[in-house]
């Protein structure tokens, strides 16, 4: 596993910012927008503008607003749009940093080109962070050497001492960790939990895990129990007792049916998750923005 130090961003903090470095909670929303190579999606060649107008939309009209975002299969070109996207429609100064995922031979996977024909860089795992200063860290994940290479992407945020970590895991398809038992995945899930735990701050991590909760019913016995560790040491912010939580993603079938699926999760410390958001309208890609507050007293 490599871990690469990528910036160290101070950002000046206007009243606003300064409001919310001194809260005592953090809030945290993830998204798989489905924007790079899946043509199912609405993202699809979409301009990078476009998607980065979405997540701003979707950072200022839930019940929950997030002070960091996790983004996966975002299109690394659209990094700078994010920015000043989400600096115009929330009024505070962001921080936004994209990690690009490479195949095993080193080369990046790039997105598919935009409608008009104008590249959009490479598949990512992007984090934003609004107002304080933050340390961020690309860490490689054990992966298969003939697919992508999977990527977390951490922010360390010392005025909240908070480690905020976004992933996407492999995903399980014919090309990617498809053995008995996901082998990929459960190092995958194992280098997580050791990235995000960093000593002296709050771990909150998740994103797209491509593996169904311990209590799932649509996978098997050996996939199931490969979360029961995170959910033994932390809280994922929509767990409903026995209950599998709400479903995050929405999987077509070959036979045309569509299964709904619960992939998308965000962990905290146990007791301190203070409420739990799933959107319900995220049609532009096949899964739902998640959001957590998280409280930091």
């Amino acid at each position: 596993m490599a871990t690469a130090a990528l910036v160290v961003a101070a950002v000046p903090l206007s009243v606003g910012q300064a409001q919310a470095k001194a809260s005592s909670a953090i809030s945290v929303m993830s998204w798989n927008v489905c924007a790079g190579t899946n043509a199912a999606c609405l993202f699809y060649g979409e301009d990078v503008r476009e998607v980065a107008a979405q997540v701003g939309r979707y950072a200022t009209t839930q019940p929950i607003r997030p002070d960091v975002i996790l983004l996966q299969e975002f299109c690394s070109a659209g990094t700078v749009a994010l920015e000043s996207t989400l600096e115009r429609g929330t009024g505070r100064a962001w921080t936004v940093r994209s990690s690009a995922l490479t195949m095993g031979n080193g080369s990046p996977k790039p997105c598919a080109p935009d409608r008009q024909g104008r590249p959009r860089g490479d598949m990512a795992v992007t984090v934003a962070v609004a107002g304080d200063a933050a340390t961020f860290q690309a860490h490689g994940l054990t992966s298969p050497p003939w697919y992508v290479r999977r990527m977390a992407l951490c922010a360390a945020i010392p005025a909240r001492r908070v480690n905020v970590c976004g992933t996407h895991l492999s995903s399980g398809l014919s090309y990617d960790d498809s053995a008995p038992g996901a082998p990929f995945r459960v190092k995958q899930v194992r280098e997580l939990l050791a990235v995000a735990v960093r000593p002296g701050y709050r771990a909150v991590f998740g994103g797209d895990l491509n593996l169904p909760p311990p209590d799932s019913r649509q996978s098997t016995a050996a996939k199931r129990r490969i979360l029961a560790p995170v959910y033994a040491a932390h809280a994922e912010c929509d767990q409903k007792g026995r209950r599998d939580g709400r479903w995050t993603e929405k999987h077509a079938r070959q036979d045309g049916g569509v299964t709904r699926r619960k992939l998308d999760y965000l962990f905290a410390p146990k007791g301190s998750v203070r409420r739990c958001h799933v959107a319900q309208d995220a049609a532009p890609s096949d899964h739902k923005p998640v959001y957590v507050k998280v409280g930091l007293g």
